[in-house]
């Protein structure tokens, strides 16, 4: 006879790390406290230098396998190794240095009960001073065209999803042009191919957010969701599908903007000017420039007199 756990859909959550220790013991141990025991846990390890396999292995956990790959800086290769060894019939993905509250699988399944493909739940963006929640959706933002011309709406450590989607649509993309908006690529594949996309109405994880050298860091993700965009607009016009020019604009103007608002948001107000006019120039009817711009010399002034 089966046991209540063993009814429940095995849930394959995929942890992708380099160097993370400080924070993967965290990790795991949010997914040990899932109210849903039926998963498992693939952390992939990119050949870290610290103290990652003593972590893993001080879990105690015959639920959590440990992988070895050299994915030359592209967290795609490391998510789509943990697909390929995956066995559920559900995939999640938890980034190392974020983590869950117990309640997320449990949550997540009920809502993906109702006819969904894949679901997202809220998340609290906390660190480097800051402390937000966030919701993401609605569910009118998540069809192909809107995740293309307005902008993602989903978060990789917030998501559960079919497997078979995961593996029909071939995972992640690994070209280094794309890397940190791969997930975003991923995404608009899947709504393209017409996966249903809900959401969970509630902070069900957390979100970690570094110090450091966000500068360049802004800055590469920007120029990655412009090769995304341009990827999927020239794949649209091969397919004999043509968006009015005016769309891709605003949505280029959309990267500048939230490239600049980045910037702004690590204190570079004077980088960031040179974004927001990009903007400006590449679509200018977008209202929002004009609020961040203003922020913007507010925030100047700020930092002149501390």
């Amino acid at each position: 006879m089966k046991t209540a756990s063993e009814n429940l859909p095995l849930v394959s959550i995929v942890i992708p790390t380099y160097n993370h220790a400080h924070f993967l013991g965290k990790a795991l141990q949010s997914v040990i406290d899932q109210t849903n025991p039926n998963w498992e846990a693939i952390v992939v390890d990119n050949h870290s230098s610290d103290n990652t396999v003593e972590v893993v292995e001080g879990m105690k956990d015959p639920r959590i396998r440990l992988l070895k790959i050299d994915n030359g800086g592209v967290i795609a290769a490391s998510r789509n190794l943990g697909i390929s060894e995956s066995r559920g019939e559900w995939l999640a993905f938890l980034d190392s240095d974020d983590f869950w509250y117990p309640a997320k699988l449990q949550k997540c399944l009920e809502k993906l009960s109702r006819g969904y493909d894949l679901v997202c739940h809220g998340e609290r963006w906390l660190g480097n001073g800051r402390d937000r929640q966030v919701l993401y959706g609605p569910e009118s933002r998540a069809t192909y065209h809107s995740l293309l011309f307005d902008g993602n709406c989903l978060s990789t450590s917030a998501i559960v999803m079919k497997r078979e989607n995961a593996l029909a649509a071939g995972g992640f993309l690994e070209e280094p042009e794309i890397v940190t908006a791969e997930d975003y690529d991923f995404w608009l594949r899947l709504a393209r191919a017409g996966a249903r996309i809900g959401f969970v109405k509630e902070i069900l994880g957390e979100y970690t957010i570094h110090s450091g050298n966000q500068t360049r860091g802004v800055l590469r993700h920007m120029d990655a969701v412009l090769a995304v965009l341009e990827r999927h607009l020239s794949s649209a016009s091969a397919n004999g599908t043509a968006f009015p020019g005016w769309l891709a604009r605003k949505r280029r103007a959309i990267a500048y903007y939230s490239g600049a608002r980045g910037l702004q948001d690590e204190g570079c107000h004077r980088e960031a000017w040179k974004h927001f006019a990009r903007a400006v120039v590449t679509w200018p009817f977008y209202p929002k420039i004009y609020a961040a711009m203003l922020f913007n010399i507010f925030g100047k002034k700020v930092l002149v007199k501390s």
